[in-house]
């Protein structure tokens, strides 16, 4: 049986690292040479497991226990992880295309690089895991501050299509927070895209301005203006002439963190 669930683990492209570690449990041993042989294992007891590039493929691995497992780059395809528990289990550049992962506890789970399209999750699933990078990522996936942060982040380092588009997220979960507005407009402007970034900057305008905010209003509305002169000339930069410095401005837009404009109103 140890000879055989050996060779499982290589032509299943696992690592076989599970075992170094000294004497498998034989309750996990066994449930992982199931999961290799049939890719039917419904609670599973698969803690630390090494299972780096493993074909897990349409598996079923219902509340499959897999704390801390190595999943990383293994194909999830169709899996059925509802109710398992991925607390801190590595899913680095995994693919999860069409997964359900309803009710799957993913607090401190890696996820970055994965492709999670059409993956089902819970609302805000993904608020505790790391998933940046990950493609496929719902809006409703992730919370508000998180999605809104990880644009701040990605505008940080100078990635502003990235940033858009999680500034796009964001104002899906919340379309009335004027703030990811302005920051979407920052990145649209260091972009060259002059005339959208003042469309954003308009209407973060009148947010404020229903918000009672007209001090804040007045500068963003004429950040818009400031774009609206020239909307043909070309050239990058142009979030950093707005504010006196857009990265000192993304610096402070995160809605955790200190305040672009204060008060800040949400």
């Amino acid at each position: 049986m140890r000879n055989i669930f050996r060779l499982l683990l290589v032509m299943t492209g696992c690592s076989g690292a599970w075992l170094s570690s000294g004497a498998v449990h034989a309750a996990q041993e066994a449930d992982l040479l199931r999961l290799l042989e049939s890719r039917q294992c419904p609670n599973c007891r698969l803690q630390d497991a090494d299972l780096v590039h493993a074909d897990l493929r349409d598996s079923n691995l219902m509340r499959a226990q897999m704390q801390r497992a190595n999943l990383s780059g293994a194909q999830l395809d169709g899996a059925d992880l509802r109710g398992a528990d991925l607390s801190f289990t590595a899913l680095t550049g995994a693919s999860l295309r069409g997964a359900n992962l309803q009710g799957a506890i993913l607090v401190g789970t890696d996820l970055r690089q994965a492709d999670l399209s059409e993956a089902r999750l819970d609302p805000d699933a993904l608020a505790r895991s790391h998933w940046k990078q990950a493609t496929g990522v719902d809006a409703s996936a992730s919370s508000y501050a998180d999605l809104h942060n990880s644009g701040v982040e990605e505008a940080l380092a100078g990635r502003y299509p990235e940033a858009e588009a999680y500034f796009d997220k964001a104002l899906l979960k919340q379309p009335d927070a004027a703030i990811t507005w302005v920051a979407r407009g920052i990145s649209r402007a260091e972009q060259a895209k002059r005339p959208a970034a003042a469309q954003d900057f308009t209407y973060a305008a009148s947010l404020y301005d229903q918000q009672g905010q007209k001090d804040v209003a007045k500068s963003v509305r004429d950040a818009a203006t400031l774009l609206s002169k020239d909307p043909k000339q070309r050239g990058n930069g142009w979030g950093s002439k707005l504010f006196g410095g857009a990265a000192a401005v993304l610096q402070q837009l995160a809605p955790l963190a200190v305040k672009y404009f204060a008060p800040m109103a949400f």
